[in-house]
């Protein structure tokens, strides 16, 4: 008897999945022919020259160009069809929503900041984001209608137990209990939501410093200090979403605070977050100190300090180091990882000097010892994360041609 349509070894399944994997390597590795695509699957020549055909047909890959300049004779290419689908991303913070689309490649077709200035917002959040994403959506010449998915990065974490915010009392109007219904209602695509840093850590795995690694963890250091832990290479969001929340965490050389939800703050936050590092580069003396808003003035005092090898400027990277080293002692001791990704403004912006200081330090308090590396992407990370996950889900829907 014939198994049905969706039975593992049918026709159908194995030509799907031949589908999934030739369209992969199109996006790795830019157009190709279908003798390459044949030799990189080990399929035979006919049978590449069927699912390239049946993959053209269902509009997934365009005919694009021939291999002419390289030796042999010249051949047709194929690439993945950057119109068979769009997702996008919104990067929410107190001060702006900032929101991208892209195409079915990865690449950005178009962007959007909406700023949201005081802590009563002049609009609802619900039309903040539908503002954003139409922003974006029109900047790319699309319709709504044509995002497949989006994926809305925010500090802390929604609940999945009660559908509210937690960890981020500093985002003014996102707590509402009926908030993701709201935006439900108003999104006629399916929306899912992410924790910023985790978000983060996704784009680190897919196309950073974090490529080929299942167990990790991403410092962040920018806005709030805060991780995302990526385990047996999935990440680990704990039972209400809170994992990673590290600048709650209490460490040796600040005060005990307590009521950390209310306050939004806890003792490494208060040792190594962005706001500690003018006040540590005051009370060392460091003159000139730069005006801006604290995370704009932390990244200059770091990028600073990790020019010079002497002085007041040494003293605070090095003071900064053992701050962020105190807390990392606690996260590498109870995960073990075998790698730990230093992103945000005011880690990346101290490079190779505070990597090595940090790293050194570590190994002064922790008994684990993971190698530290600075986070490779830099523009906008938050938003290429929410991107990524978006394109990944997306992708999964579109390939997907046993259906």
């Amino acid at each position: 008897m014939a198994g049905s349509a969706g039975t593992p070894g049918t026709p159908r399944v194995l030509r799907a999945m031949n589908d999934r994997a030739a369209l992969d390597l199109l996006l790795e590795h830019g157009p190709l022919s279908r003798t390459r695509i044949g030799k990189l699957t080990g399929l035979s020549k006919p049978t590449a020259s069927q699912l390239l055909a049946r993959l053209e047909a269902a509009g997934l890959v365009l005919a694009t160009g021939t291999s002419e300049g390289r030796p042999g004779p010249s051949a047709q290419l194929y690439e993945v069809n950057p119109g068979a689908a769009y997702a996008a991303g919104l990067d929410v913070t107190p001060e702006r929503v900032l929101a991208a689309v892209a195409d079915i490649t990865g690449r950005t077709v178009g962007s959007y900041e909406l700023p949201t200035p005081g802590r009563r917002p002049a609009r609802p959040v619900v039309r903040q984001v539908t503002d954003a994403l139409d922003g974006a959506v029109k900047a790319a010449g699309l319709a709504r209608d044509d995002v497949r998915r989006l994926v809305i990065a925010t500090p802390g974490a929604f609940d999945p137990n009660t559908g509210r915010l937690r960890y981020a009392s500093h985002l003014p109007g996102w707590h509402s209990p009926t908030l993701l219904d709201e935006l439900a209602a108003a999104l006629p695509m399916p929306v899912e939501y992410e924790n910023d840093v985790n978000l983060v850590a996704i784009a680190e795995q897919r196309l950073g410093a974090a490529r080929g690694h299942e167990d990790f963890v991403l410092l962040w250091n920018e806005g709030g200090l805060g991780a995302a832990l990526v385990l047996g290479g999935r990440l680990h969001r704990g039972w209400t979403g809170g994992a990673g929340e590290v600048g709650f965490l209490p460490v040796p050389g600040a005060p005990l605070v307590r009521q950390v939800t209310r306050a939004n703050s806890g003792g490494y936050q208060e040792l190594a977050g962005s706001q500690a590092i003018p006040q540590l580069a005051r009370e060392l003396g460091v003159q000139d100190l730069p005006t801006g808003p604290y995370t704009e003035v932390a990244a200059t005092l770091v990028e600073r300090a990790a020019a010079v090898d002497a002085g007041p400027y040494r003293r605070l990277l090095e003071r900064y180091a053992t701050g962020l080293a105190t807390g990392l002692a606690s996260l590498v001791s109870v995960l073990d990882p075998e790698l730990v990704v230093l992103s945000g403004a005011s880690l990346t912006a101290g490079g190779e000097p505070l990597r090595a200081l940090v790293q050194a330090e570590l190994e002064e308090l922790a008994a684990s010892r993971p190698r530290l590396v600075v986070g490779d992407v830099h523009e906008h990370p938050v938003l290429r994360g929410a991107l990524e996950s978006a394109l990944a889900a997306t992708r999964d829907e579109v390939f997907d041609t046993s259906r």
